[in-house]
This record gives structure tokens, C-alpha cells and sequence, in this order.
């Protein structure tokens, strides 16, 4: 694998249908030509994601976005205006030009545009947008930084931009409409309170099991240590005395004899700095040998409850 910022070169490896390793402003991408099936297929194979799982398509200009739309929502024209490019994904009426692997078979096609100088430069050059999830296994935590993209996939890819630390650290907002009606499906780098400022209340999806949008599935952004999220930090460590602990906590540190690692996100209390280094912090635990983390609950506003998101879906347990 090559970290690199040679646009032209890694441009030149996507025209022949290749995967790279794409920086943006929410976390590292797994990127290939979204309207090539064969790309798409290997993204897929790459995370080991299921195929009922879609993806979002990349887009460097608002003229590529509506080309792969057959309705455009007056709210989502709004929605651009104030936040493309940026971290809010919005879930829209394909055309025929998207292939049904992207959306995995649904009739809606998730798309944004990323606020990154490396990855705008390089949708320039390219004459098709980016499919582009996370650069993760499937349900693993999604990386920041161009080392974290090899850590996980080596030499199975043939670059990765480097693109520095990600500024927002976790995914995008994912916006639809259902019967006429804004709806959130996974919060995300912009919070929910920014969007309805623009466009009044959003609604919960009309089902809650089923995935219609990337995010979506029960357990994903996991640490391979198991997470259990708790009201009262202390009173856990208690409960759990004898464990090899991890904590991970909005601004407080705590200290026990069983604490291993300590990972406060913010010591200011700012959510946004926290939603940052989340990603960061989950991978710490896994470096070392650890029974249990044990996660604060963060404040249900703003990006904490993106924060909040990420910890409940890490702390499912497989069935």
C-alpha cells in the first residue's frame, strides 16, 4: 500500500476500476467508482458488508449529484445551500444510471458531498462520483487517519490519500423525506438541531428495523472488547471490580486499581472536540488487554447524541 497525496496517480487508479483509501472531513472512505458494478463488488468484499447494506455516492459538484436523482425535494435544495459541501448525506429518488448494487436494491441513493481539499481535487478530476463507506471491516470502528486505513486492509489496497486526522471523526447526518416529511436515519457530524433550524422538525423512520441507509445495521462501530454504556461510571467500576477495565468518558477521569486505560473525549465538555476523538479512543482499548470498557453515557443534544448513536450500536452484542 502507498499513503500518498498524488492525486493524479490515485485518479488514474479509479478510472481502471480500483479501491483506495479516501479522506474526508467525517472519517477514511473506501472509495471506487460508484456507477461501476464490478467497483462496487469489490468494496463490499473489502469491508465484508453485507450486500443489503448501501452505500453512499461521493459527489464533487451539485450537477453530479442531481444526475443521479429523479426527485430533487424543495428541502433538500435548502439543505445544500446551507451545509454542501459538508458532513450531511441525503437519501433521494435514483435514476436508472445507478446501479441497484449501490443501493442495494432499494429505490433511493444516498449521497453527499464531502468538505476535504483532497477529496473535492480528486472527484474533479474524475468524471463519475465515489461509492465510499467507511474504510473499516464491517461492524469495526471507522478509521481517521490514513495509518488506521492500513492497519486494517495492508496491501489489499493499492493507495490511500493522505488526507491528515479527519475534523469531524464521525460519519455524516443521513436526511430522506417519507410521505412528504424530513426524517432522520442516523445521526451523524452535523447535528439535528442545525438541520432543523433550516427545515423545522425532523421525524423518525417509519420502521426500525429495517436498513434503508448506511449506519443503519444494530451492531456496528465496535471495539473488539466488549462495551457496556452506564449511567453512573463509578458505581459500575464497582460492580465490576476484579475486571480489567477501560473507561470512556465525555470530560471527568476517573481512577480505580482496575482502570487499564482511561480515555476522557473532551476535558473542556465540548461535544463537538469528543465526537472527534471517539474513534480514536475505541481503537485505544484494543491495544491493550482489557475484560471490559465501560462508556459514559453522553448528554441526549447536539452531537452528543451522534456520541450516544456510535456507543449504543458498539455495545449490541452479537447473537
Amino acid at each position: 500500500m502507498a499513503i500518498t497525496k498524488d492525486i493524479e496517480a490515485v485518479a488514474l487508479h479509479l478510472r481502471a476500476g480500483g479501491i483506495i483509501g479516501l479522506p474526508t472531513e467525517t472519517v477514511y472512505g473506501l472509495a471506487g467508482n460508484a456507477l461501476d458494478q464490478v467497483a462496487i463488488a469489490a468494496i463490499y468484499h473489502l469491508k465484508e458488508r453485507p450486500a443489503s447494506n448501501p452505500l453512499i455516492a461521493h459527489v464533487g459538484s451539485m450537477e453530479q449529484a442531481k444526475s443521479l436523482c429523479a426527485e430533487w425535494p424543495a428541502e433538500a435544495e435548502l439543505l445544500v445551500k446551507h451545509f454542501w459541501p459538508g458532513p450531511l448525506t441525503l437519501l433521494v429518488k435514483k435514476k436508472e444510471v445507478v446501479p441497484a448494487a449501490l443501493t442495494a436494491g432499494l429505490d433511493r441513493v444516498a449521497i453527499r458531498m464531502p468538505n476535504h481539499p483532497l477529496a473535492l481535487a480528486l472527484l474533479g478530476l474524475l468524471p463519475f462520483p465515489l461509492a465510499a463507506p467507511s474504510a473499516n471491516p464491517y461492524m469495526r470502528i471507522s478509521p481517521t487517519s490514513a495509518a488506521q486505513v492500513d492497519a486494517y486492509f495492508g496491501e489489499r489496497l493499492e493507495y490511500v490519500l493522505e488526507g491528515g486526522i479527519c475534523e469531524r471523526g464521525v460519519e455524516s447526518t443521513i436526511i430522506g423525506w417519507e410521505d412528504g416529511k424530513a426524517v432522520l436515519y442516523r445521526p451523524g457530524a452535523l447535528p439535528q438541531e442545525e438541520i432543523e433550524r433550516v427545515i423545522g422538525p425532523l421525524a423518525m423512520p417509519a420502521s426500525s428495523t429495517a436498513i434503508v441507509a448506511p449506519g443503519m445495521a444494530k451492531r456496528h462501530y465496535a471495539p473488539q472488547t466488549k462495551l457496556i454504556l452506564t449511567n453512573d461510571i463509578e458505581q459500575s467500576i464497582k460492580e465490576y471490580d476484579g475486571l480489567r477495565l477501560g473507561i470512556l468518558s465525555f470530560s471527568k477521569a476517573f481512577s480505580a486499581d482496575t482502570i487499564v486505560r482511561m480515555q476522557s473525549l473532551s476535558k473542556q465538555g465540548d461535544l463537538r472536540e469528543a465526537a472527534c476523538n471517539l474513534y480514536a479512543a475505541l481503537q485505544s482499548f484494543d491495544e491493550v488487554s482489557l475484560d471490559l470498557i465501560l462508556a459514559e453515557v453522553f448528554p441526549e443534544e447536539g452531537l452528543g447524541r451522534t456520541i450516544n448513536d456510535r456507543l449504543r450500536r458498539a455495545s449490541v452484542e452479537l447473537e
